[in-house]
C-alpha cells in the first residue's frame, strides 16, 4: 500500500477520464497538464497537437481511438491520468483502464438531453465499486439550471449524485460558482485561478438549499450527521470533507462539480477535490484482490508497440519495481523487465524504479498479455480483468500485395495485443480471413495503424454469410464413371436414393445393397464421394438436411476401385441433385438489443425493417429505464445492426446475437446471393 508523504497527503494516484464523445476529456486532460506545469503551452484537437491524441489516427479523426497516459505533480503529489476514448467504439480501451484506477472523473456536457449516453459508464463504475467523480464541463455554454439538469442526469447514475458546486450566472452565463463545503464563492478568470467573491446575494439562498441537500445526502451514510440536521447544528467543516472523502472511496455517493476545461475554469477546484478525496492506491489495490502477502504487484492495462519496441503499460498496486528485475506472470514463466518509462502521451522519461502507485509503461515485456498480472520475486494468482467486449461488426480482409501474407498473422497478433477488442478468425467454408471489433471507425482505424506500424496495408469487403442449400423433392439417380485407358480401367456404377431430410435433420447415408452388387468394401468409398460433393451444391453452397441411400449398382472384377465409386458417387449426386429443387438457406440469428425504454419501439422498427421477427422485450434485470429486445434476425442484415442501433440511441444500444436455424430464402435476395457466390468463385 502506498505510504502517505510527511505533509499528510498520499502517495502516487491514477485517475481515469471517461465520459461520451465531444464531452472534452483530452482538452480537460490538456488543461490539468497546463496547470500543474508538465506542459508549457496548451494544445487543442483542432490544431492536432494535444498530448491526450498524439496518435496519427487520433488527429486525423479529431477523435481518442485509444488511451493516453500522463503524469504530472499538483500541490507536491504525485498523479497518473489515463484519457479514455469517448466513442462507444472504443469503449474496451476504458474497461482496460478503470479496474486499475484510484478514481474516475466522467465528464459530461450540460445537455439533459444527452443523460442516457453517460448510463453505461455509471452503471459499471458502480457495480465494479470504482470511486467517481462526475464533471460537468462546458458550463460557460450551459442553457439550462443545474438543478434541472441533475434531474435529468440523476437516472443515469444509480449512485446518488452529489453537487458539490453552484453556479453563479450573469447574463445569461455561467461566470462562476459557490462551493457548497466551503461556502465561498469565486468568480473566473479564464486560463487563470478563479477569484474569491462574497457570495452575491441574489445566489445566497440557492446555496444554502443546495448546500443542505448536499449534506441531506452525506447524513443518509452517517448518522452523527443526521443528528447534527435534526438538532440544527452546523457540522464542522473537516466533517463534511471527512465524509465525502469517505463515502467517494467507498462509493456512496457521486460527487458533482462543474467547469470549463477550455478556458481552465474549475479544473484547480477538481484537482483539489482529487488530491484531498480520491483514495490511495491500497483501496484500488483490495477491490483488484491483492493479497497481503504479496509483495510487489501490477497490472498491465495497455499494451503499444511502436518504433522502439514493445511496451507494457502497467500499474503497480504493491511494492517497488526496478528496472531490470525479473517478474513472474500469472500466465506462467518469467519476464524481465527492459527499460521503465514515465509518460506524457507518447513522450517516454526513463526512470529508475517505480512504486505503488505509479503508472509505468515497461520494456519488451514480450509475452506478456493486456490484463496480466505481474509480481515479484514469486508468482501470483491473476487479478481481476476487464470483461472483454463481444464483437459488434465484421471486415473480411487480405493482404492487397500477396507477398504480405506471410506478414499478416504477425501484423493482426500485434494488433490484438494492443486491443482485446479485435477478434481475428479464419472462416473455412468462404476462405475468408475475417476481423472483428465494435464498429466501422474501430475496425477501420485498426487497419490504419497496422498499415503505419507494421507496413502492411490491408484489401476489406464485407464477410459473406454462410448460406446453405438443401432439396425440396427426392429422387432416383445412377451414377456411372467408366474409363479405359489401356490396362486397368476404371468402372463404378450406383443407384442412389437422394430425399430431403427435416430442418435441422442433417446429412444422413444409408446402405441398403443386398446380394453383393456392391461390393463391401466399395460402401465406405460411395459414402466418401457424396460427402464430397456436398461441399458444394447446384446452387453453390454447402449442402445440408438431405438423406442419401445406396440401393442398387454394379461392380467389374478388376477395373473397379475405391475411387472409382467415389467419382460414380459424385456424378450421381452431381446429376441428382440439379432435379431435387434445390433451394437456397439463410443462417437465423437471436438477437438480443439492450437499449434505453425510450428507444424500444424505434428499435422494434429497426429490427422489422431487417426482415426481423420479434419475439418480445422485458425490462433489463438492474437497469432501470432499459429493455432488452429479442429478436430473429437473418445473420445477412446484421452487417450494419450496430450503427443503425448506435445512431437510433445516442450511441447507449447494444446487442448480442448466436446462431439459431436456417430458413428458406427466395426471390430476389436469393438470386442475388447466388450471383454474389458464382462471381467470389
Amino acid at each position: 500500500m502506498a505510504e502517505k508523504n510527511g505533509k499528510g497527503g498520499h502517495g502516487p494516484r491514477c485517475v481515469a477520464l471517461v465520459g461520451p464523445q465531444g464531452s472534452g476529456k483530452t482538452t480537460l486532460l490538456e488543461s490539468i497538464l497546463w496547470i500543474t506545469g508538465a506542459i508549457t503551452r496548451k494544445g487543442s484537437q483542432s490544431q492536432h497537437n494535444t498530448v491526450g491524441d498524439a496518435s496519427p489516427e487520433a488527429r486525423d479523426r479529431l477523435m481518442s481511438v485509444e488511451l493516453a497516459a500522463a503524469t504530472t505533480n499538483y500541490l507536491g503529489e504525485h498523479f497518473s491520468f489515463v484519457d479514455c476514448p469517448g466513442s462507444i467504439e472504443f469503449l474496451q480501451e476504458s474497461l482496460n483502464a478503470i479496474i486499475g484506477v484510484d478514481a474516475v472523473v466522467v465528464v459530461a456536457e450540460p445537455d439533459p438531453a444527452k443523460a442516457q449516453m453517460l448510463q453505461p459508464m455509471l452503471k459499471r463504475l458502480s457495480d465494479l465499486a470504482i470511486p467517481h467523480f462526475l464533471f460537468i464541463n462546458k458550463v460557460d455554454k450551459a442553457q439550462g439550471s443545474m438543478r434541472d439538469l441533475l434531474v435529468a442526469l440523476q437516472p443515469a447514475a444509480p449512485k446518488p449524485l452529489v453537487l458539490r458546486q453552484v453556479p453563479i450566472w450573469k447574463d445569461g452565463a455561467v461566470t462562476g460558482f459557490v462551493d457548497l463545503a466551503l461556502e465561498r464563492a469565486f468568480v473566473y478568470r479564464e486560463h487563470s485561478p478563479s477569484e474569491v467573491i462574497a457570495i452575491p446575494a441574489d445566489v445566497a439562498d440557492r446555496e444554502h438549499e443546495a448546500r443542505f441537500q448536499m449534506l441531506e445526502k452525506l447524513a443518509d451514510y452517517d448518522d452523527h450527521l443526521m443528528e447534527e440536521l435534526l438538532s440544527d447544528v452546523e457540522p464542522p467543516r473537516d466533517e463534511i470533507f471527512a465524509d465525502l472523502s469517505r463515502e467517494l472511496a467507498e462509493g456512496l455517493i457521486v460527487p458533482v462539480l462543474i467547469g470549463s476545461a477550455e478556458k481552465d475554469n474549475g479544473v484547480r477546484r477538481l484537482l483539489k477535490a482529487l488530491r484531498h478525496e480520491c483514495p490511495d492506491v491500497g483501496r484500488a489495490a483490495a477491490r483488484q484482490g491483492v493479497a497481503a502477502g504479496d509483495d510487489t504487484v501490477l497490472q498491465v492495462i495497455k499494451t503499444i508497440h511502436g518504433a522502439g519496441g514493445k511496451l507494457s503499460l502497467a500499474r503497480v498496486f504493491k511494492g517497488i519495481l526496478k528496472d531490470g528485475a525479473t517478474l513472474a506472470r500469472s500466465e506462467g514463466g518469467e519476464e524481465r523487465a527492459s527499460g521503465l518509462f514515465s509518460l506524457t502521451g507518447e513522450k517516454q522519461t526513463k526512470i529508475p524504479a517505480a512504486g505503488a502507485g505509479d503508472l509505468v509503461a515497461i520494456g519488451r515485456l514480450e509475452k506478456v498479455q493486456t490484463g496480466e498480472t505481474l509480481a515479484a520475486p514469486k508468482a501470483v494468482k491473476a487479478l481481476k480483468t476487464a470483461e472483454i467486449l463481444p464483437p459488434a461488426y465484421k471486415l473480411a480482409i487480405k493482404a492487397a500485395d500477396r507477398k504480405d501474407d506471410v506478414k499478416l498473422s504477425s501484423a493482426i497478433a500485434k494488433l490484438r495485443e494492443e486491443d482485446p477488442a479485435i477478434g481475428f478468425d479464419h472462416v473455412a467454408e468462404t476462405h475468408e480471413a475475417v476481423l472483428v471489433g465494435q464498429g466501422e471507425v474501430h475496425l477501420k482505424t485498426a487497419l490504419a495503424r497496422t498499415e503505419r506500424k507494421f507496413g502492411l496495408k490491408l484489401d476489406t469487403h464485407p464477410p459473406h454469410v454462410g448460406y446453405r442449400e438443401t432439396i425440396r423433392k427426392p429422387i432416383e439417380q445412377r451414377g456411372r464413371h467408366k474409363k479405359q485407358s489401356g490396362g486397368h480401367g476404371q468402372f463404378g456404377d450406383i443407384v442412389i436414393q437422394i430425399k430431403p431430410q427435416p430442418r435441422g435433420g442433417g446429412f444422413e447415408f444409408v446402405d441398403k445393397i443386398a446380394g453383393g452388387v456392391v461390393p463391401r468394401q466399395f460402401i465406405p468409398s460411395v459414402e466418401k464421394g457424396v460427402r464430397d460433393y456436398l461441399h458444394k451444391g447446384p446452387l453453390g453452397f454447402p449442402v445440408v438436411d438431405v438423406s442419401v441411400t445406396l440401393i442398387d449398382g454394379s461392380y467389374h472384377s478388376v477395373d473397379s476401385s475405391d475411387a472409382a465409386f467415389q467419382q460414380a458417387a459424385r456424378i450421381g449426386m452431381t446429376e441428382g441433385m440439379a432435379q431435387c429443387n434445390p433451394v437456397l438457406l439463410e443462417p437465423i440469428t437471436v438477437v438480443e438489443v439492450n437499449t434505453p425504454s425510450d428507444s424500444t419501439s424505434r428499435i422494434n422498427q429497426i429490427i422489422t425493417g431487417k426482415r426481423g421477427q420479434l419475439l418480445g422485450y422485458d425490462g433489463r434485470p438492474g437497469w432501470p429505464g432499459w429493455d432488452v429486445v429479442r429478436a430473429h434476425v437473418p445473420e445477412s442484415e446484421l452487417q450494419n445492426f450496430i450503427i443503425e442501433l448506435r445512431s437510433a440511441t445516442q450511441g447507449a444500444a447494444n446487442f448480442s446475437y448466436r446462431f439459431d436455424h436456417l430458413s428458406e430464402l427466395t426471390g430476389k435476395l436469393a438470386d442475388n446471393a447466388i450471383a454474389l457466390k458464382s462471381q467470389a468463385a
